[in-house]
């Protein structure tokens, strides 16, 4: 009988786990919990424009002011940003799952610290994250970018992309930039025009888009061949129309 009472108290004890396995059990929830919720407001945005980020909120904090910013659709766009944004920061975003391997290889062999983010990392980064040189960002940035590609098509990505870009200080997306640059809506770009808003992106805070430089002048027009020519190969498919 006491040898059956032992058993049993010894059964009890085995029961409990130690503490360090419940605390890394209590670990890997709380991460599923936080990836879930993160999954849950990328697909909402799939289907709802996204009114603001931290950085346009950290913007407008720096500068005492409320940011130039406003939602407009893709439909509302010309294709001629759409294309531009496209040649000058990631020509081959049809082609690829949210990561360009050819221009990370480029990128590395060239000893750039820029060359591989794609349009989809920069939506990314520009949406949930912050900016900055960081490797814990890097590393969110790597695990969400695929979840993006996986939750929005080709043609949502590019929409936020162009909606929430800085293209001056205090200046976020197609329709502010159009305004602020050209005084027109971003459906009346012309090709010139739309070649010099991408020409920007890179560094908007020190290039003007009104007041182009040699350089800016120059990029602009590679920007525009190379927009005809992922037209014409047909590398603009995944977010535009062939009758646009």
């Amino acid at each position: 009988m006491k040898r059956d009472k032992n058993k049993g108290k010894r059964s009890k004890k085995s029961a409990k786990p130690p503490l360090r396995i419940f605390l890394r059990r209590r670990f890997f929830q709380a991460i599923f919990i936080v990836f879930s919720l993160i999954f849950i407001w990328m697909l909402a945005h799939r289907f709802i424009p996204v009114y603001s980020t931290h950085y346009m909120r950290a913007e407008s904090t720096r500068i005492g002011e409320k940011v130039d910013y406003h939602w407009t659709p893709i439909e509302e766009i010309s294709p001629y940003l759409l294309r531009a944004a496209v040649a000058a920061e990631d020509a081959n975003f049809c082609r690829h799952w949210g990561f360009d391997m050819q221009a990370i290889r480029s990128a590395i062999v060239a000893g750039s610290v820029r060359g591989g983010s794609t349009i989809t990392q920069q939506t990314v980064k520009n949406t949930y994250l912050w900016h900055g040189r960081s490797w814990i960002r890097k590393a969110l940035e790597a695990v969400l970018t695929p979840i993006l590609e996986l939750t929005w098509p080709k043609e949502r990505i590019l929409e936020v992309y162009l909606n929430i870009a800085e293209f001056d200080e205090g200046v976020f997306g197609a329709e502010a930039a159009s305004q602020h640059y050209f005084g027109i809506s971003p459906a009346e770009l012309s090709p010139r025009q739309a070649a010099y808003l991408a020409a920007i992106l890179p560094s908007p805070k020190t290039r003007s888009a009104s007041r182009p430089s040699a350089f800016i002048k120059k990029r602009a027009i590679q920007i525009q061949d190379g927009a005809a020519t992922i037209a014409k190969d047909e590398r603009s498919q995944c977010f535009i129309s062939m009758n646009k």
